[in-house]
């Protein structure tokens, strides 16, 4: 049997081995990867802002009308109970009846007021979390759905699966924490897909509301200011820290359409920004290039088929369970070309491995009919 030399065949298996490479194009368009402002022609530009990063896209299109800085990550402040919501609507009964714990009781910043005792429903609790952004109920809800960590784990598998890979969810109830972080651009695919969902409108657009008490009940209202203030708005959700500053999700509905404006880190009152925003996203949409596209979400990974087991010489390793693997935000999750090639090193070894035992075992054979 003539041996091939190790080099040669390392080579041709590496170049067998396809070399995946990180996605280099912005999720929504190659115009949103700009830190900029970016406009469509023909059109007078949008009003200024003080916002550091913004969105305005048409909901029922997904276009981007006008965008500045989309993809910039900023801490979302209480933005980010819009994911928490998305995510643990579908997951708990609205009548179940949940008793706070008191590290739920004891949130730090905004509050609802919550005690520990069972007193309050699931939906009392989401109204809570986006009317009045109690931090008390977003913990609350997030132990109502087993646990805080499994409530991250499935936020952050929420965002991948909308496509919101600027968005790194690290507290419910948007908090600020280490590593957390969210963009213009994901907060309005999250708004989008919330939309959709008749609860979350529900929640968003309710003014005000019975909220249960020990003894009684109080009332509580709802932050978003434009509710009141702006025609055919239907709501969504405003957040505020020292360290994120101003941040808003906002949808209003004229005409039958309906426009999203997303804003990050504004350093000031915003609330008639806001409304400037969206009065030229309904005079530029339907007339404009859009510059860029509210992607869709991916589709649900279809189950897997059993497949006959391979023949192994060796014992089998089993892949570590997806909950135990980290999510990477894109910076983290970007392959160099040196990481690549390891990969096929590997993989190309693995290969030679096998292929220099089958010809051992080959020449063995022969030898034995001597």
């Amino acid at each position: 049997m003539k041996l091939v030399p190790v080099t040669a065949l390392l080579a041709a298996v590496t170049l067998t081995v396809p070399a995946h490479a990180a996605p280099t194009t912005p999720v929504g368009g190659d115009l949103l990867g700009s830190r900029g402002l970016v406009k469509p022609t023909g059109i007078k530009a949008p009003p200024k802002t003080k916002a550091t990063s913004y969105v305005i896209a048409d909901l029922e299109t997904g276009e981007v009308l006008a965008a500045k800085d989309p993809h910039g990550r900023y801490l979302p402040a209480s933005t980010l109970k819009t994911l928490t919501a998305l995510t643990l609507i579908p997951k708990l009964d609205k009548n179940l009846k949940v008793k706070p714990s008191r590290k739920a009781v004891n949130q730090e910043g905004t509050a609802v007021g919550l005690t520990t005792k069972p007193i309050y429903k699931v939906e009392d609790l989401f109204k809570a979390l986006m009317m009045s952004s109690g931090n008390d109920a977003a913990m609350a809800l997030a132990e109502a759905n087993g646990s805080l960590s499994k409530t991250m784990s499935d936020m952050n598998a929420e965002a991948r699966r909308l496509q919101a890979n600027d968005t790194v969810a690290k507290t419910p109830s948007g908090l600020d924490k280490p590593g957390q972080s969210s963009s213009a651009y994901d907060l309005a695919l999250i708004a989008r897909a919330g939309l959709s969902d008749p609860d979350f409108r529900r929640y968003i657009s309710t003014k005000t509301a019975r909220f249960p008490a020990p003894k009684k009940w109080y009332e509580i209202s709802n932050h978003n200011k434009l509710l009141w203030r702006y025609k055919g708005m239907i709501g969504v959700k405003n957040g505020w820290t020292s360290k994120a500053q101003g941040s808003f999700v906002g949808a209003a509905t004229r005409g039958g359409h309906t426009v999203i404006v997303t804003i990050m880190r504004h350093d000031g009152y915003f609330w008639d920004e806001v409304c400037d925003l969206l009065d030229w996203g309904f005079r530029a949409r339907g007339k404009v290039t859009a510059v860029g596209r509210l992607v869709e979400p991916l589709p649900a990974q279809l189950p897997v088929q059993a497949t006959p087991a391979p023949v192994v010489t060796g014992p089998a390793v089993s892949a570590p369970p997806a909950s135990s693997v980290p999510l990477l935000d894109n910076a983290a999750s970007k392959q160099t070309d040196s990481t690549r090639v390891v990969g096929s090193v590997v993989i190309g070894g693995g290969l030679l491995f096998g292929l220099v035992w089958l010809g051992y075992g080959i020449r063995r054979r022969r030898g034995s009919k001597l």
